[in-house]
């Protein structure tokens, strides 16, 4: 009995002999998305060609396979008596398994939430179940990176921030049908919801791909979200950032992620937080550092001076004689506990300032005030001249 030649698997995905790997994966996934039965119901043609990039994906994917089709081409995958085993090496059905088992491969598998779905699952509206019921899955979780002030992490803010997501579609209210479309038994999986396929002397049992476990599909897809449940859009919300936030902070705002499938709860949405610098503080945990510059007069005779705090003007004593490098506490003035009504300490260090330039009668009061203090004769300090005087 005569048998039409097989379609050359290169052809079929629309490559050549020298594609690599991912390239390969990157075809594939067209021509799938192209020909998948989701996007063709009732389409014949669609189904079988389907099936055959399936088969050659199959085939090219795996390095061993493919050099024996490359050198034998599809007589590699005869078996012993003239019968198709297939590029996966099971008997009979011209070497097709299960197609869906390969979009798990390609794109992984494992759906957000516990679920068995794959990325190609959500692709076609499906989602990883997560408990929700049969087809049923969780929205994906999204994360948001805001930036914010010291000041306004200090005292808390509220923002208003605008992001994409994919919302529940408002036409078919998230069922993916067009309203008033009836339900119709699963041609994929017979009504059952499952699919079993082989592998070897193993049988494995999968949610259906088409329907996502549900048992039925709907006539009609929706003409907005083309059965996907679910659109893009973009959403503003308020968020309140409380005070006390450090940099890598994170907010869950809860049910403001990806709206979920066929009745799944919405994911949530994490805001990273982001502290920008100060110019005038530098935070190290809930305590902040200042750096002030000071007159040598000042810390000579002593004083007082207005430090900036993030909670206004704050008066500091400065000592008579205070040294370079000195280091003052404010208690309390740094940034408040994010958990509880504390708050940490700010650090004031001051740094003298030596005059750069003199006019002639403050060089001369300044050498009559050296030589009062003896600072003519001995200008190095007698405690740093005894512990270094070995080396004179």
């Amino acid at each position: 009995m005569a048998t039409s030649k097989k379609e050359d698997y290169y052809e079929l995905l629309g490559v050549t002999k020298s594609v690599t790997e991912e390239e390969l994966k990157k075809a594939y996934r067209k021509k799938a998305v192209q020909f998948h039965p989701d996007k063709n119901p009732g389409n014949k043609d669609a189904e079988e060609m389907f099936k055959k990039v399936s088969e050659a994906y199959e085939a090219l994917k795996d390095p061993d396979k493919r050099a024996a089709y490359d050198r034998y081409g599809h007589a590699a995958f005869q078996g012993p008596g003239g019968g198709a085993r297939g590029p996966s090496g099971g008997g009979g059905g011209g070497g097709f398994h299960d197609p869906f088992d390969i979009f798990r491969e390609v794109f992984g598998q494992g759906g957000q939430g516990g679920g068995g779905g794959s990325v190609f699952d959500d692709f076609f509206g499906g989602g990883g179940g997560g408990g929700n019921g049969g087809g049923a899955g969780r929205g994906s979780d999204l994360r948001y990176d805001i930036e914010v002030a010291l000041e306004e992490a200090a005292h808390g803010v509220e923002k208003e921030i605008s992001f994409r997501r994919l919302g529940a579609c408002s036409h078919c209210n998230g069922a993916g049908a067009e309203p008033g479309s009836k339900r119709m038994s699963c041609q994929t999986c017979r009504g059952s919801g499952q699919v079993t396929t082989s592998r070897g002397f193993f049988h494995v049992r999968q949610v259906c791909p088409s329907c996502h476990g549900a048992g039925s599909r709907f006539e009609k897809a929706c003409a907005k979200c083309h059965g996907e449940c679910r659109v893009q859009e973009t959403t503003k919300i308020n968020v309140r950032i409380p005070a006390g936030v450090a940099t890598g902070s994170k907010l869950r705002s809860a049910g403001n992620g990806e709206a979920g499938v066929l009745g799944g709860s919405a994911g949530d949405l994490y805001i990273v937080v982001h502290v920008k610098e100060h110019e005038v503080f530098e935070r190290q945990g809930d305590d902040l550092f200042t750096e002030i510059p000071i007159k040598f007069t000042l810390a000579t005779l002593g004083g007082t001076i207005q430090v900036p705090t993030l909670q206004g003007k704050a008066t500091l004593k400065i000592p008579a004689g205070t040294q370079s490098g000195t280091t003052f506490r404010l208690k309390g003035r740094g940034m408040p506990h994010l958990r509880g009504s504390a708050h940490g300490d700010q650090l004031i260090r001051v740094h003298v300032e030596v005059p750069t330039s003199l006019s002639g009668e403050q060089r001369k009061r300044l050498e009559e005030f050296a030589q009062a203090c003896g600072d003519a004769d001995e200008p190095v300090s007698k405690n740093f001249f005894e512990k270094a005087k070995k080396f004179f």
